[in-house]
């Protein structure tokens, strides 16, 4: 092996340790339902998901990770897109799973998508904050990240936080700190309650429906069955916190772009609102 190869073998398996992602589909992923609907392409740069009236299609990351930073561009289906979800998001196994979620609700054209979120603690959620997006999320791609450490859960859109949750165990409010998550992506008919609680139904003559993936950046701890990669990991996101700037920034969104949290639902929760929507 020459000096140049024992060189790139070296980083390559400092980057495997450490959970970075080589930014490619053929590496980081598996396509695990949909048959021929998903599709990598573009030297595993790009992944396409479509979804006709018989299926649709999804992948999931090949590692679970226990904390980390997931970064994803997509383009969203375009046109009629009611009925449809395009859902990415984080989620461990079992009835009392974890999970973190980002799911776009399409609608009718001219419409705008609804980005709906959520956090599940040990099996329950009932935390959805929901946002219309401020620009054309199907006429170009644009990058969605979820950044997961020990002390909180943000959402970002573009480099802008939507959304946090922070880490209130201290207070009793469970916290996803336990279980190892794969990231998942999908594209699926939810004609039953995703375009305006499902009176809008999604139109078949408009199929197939493709949300199309790039530029896929994962760094996290890889969970190799009892123990974390990178349990004393120095990387900026493991200890990340919100600047005054990104709150400054979240305020604006939700001030101007938010159209349900669940912390304001006091219909929903006669017996009190939960306990984190109380705790800064």
């Amino acid at each position: 092996m020459t000096s140049f190869g024992r060189v790139a073998a070296l980083l390559l398996l400092l980057l495997s340790f450490c959970g970075a992602s080589m930014a490619n589909f053929w590496t980081d992923v598996d396509i695990t339902w949909g048959g021929s609907r998903a599709a990598i392409t573009n030297n595993g740069q790009q992944l396409q998901l479509s979804m006709d009236r018989t299926s649709g299609s999804g992948f999931q990351s090949k590692n679970e990770y226990l904390f980390g930073r997931f970064d994803m561009k997509i383009k969203l289906v375009p046109g009629n897109s009611a009925g449809t979800v395009t859902a990415y998001y984080l989620s461990s196994q079992g009835p009392t799973h974890d999970e973190i979620d980002m799911e776009f609700l399409g609608n009718e054209t001219g419409q705008p998508y609804t980005l709906h979120t959520n956090v599940y603690t040990q099996g329950k959620g009932n935390r959805e904050q929901q946002f219309c997006l401020w620009f054309d999320p199907t006429a170009d791609f644009h990058t969605y990240t979820i950044l997961w450490n020990p002390r909180l859960v943000m959402f970002y859109v573009d480099g802008t936080l939507i959304r946090m949750f922070r880490n209130h165990e201290s207070a009793g409010v469970a916290y996803p700190s336990r279980q190892a998550m794969r990231m998942y992506s999908s594209l699926w008919d939810a004609e039953d309650w995703a375009t305006q609680g499902g009176r809008v139904k999604t139109d078949w003559s408009k199929a197939p429906f493709v949300a199309t993936f790039g530029d896929i950046a994962i760094n996290g701890c890889v969970w190799k069955g009892s123990a974390s990669s990178c349990a004393a990991s120095s990387s900026s996101w493991m200890n990340q916190a919100a600047a005054s700037s990104d709150l400054q920034k979240m305020q604006w969104v939700q001030r101007n772009y938010m159209i349900y949290n669940y912390c304001k639902d006091v219909n929903r929760f006669p017996q009190g609102l939960p306990a984190e929507c109380s705790l800064s």
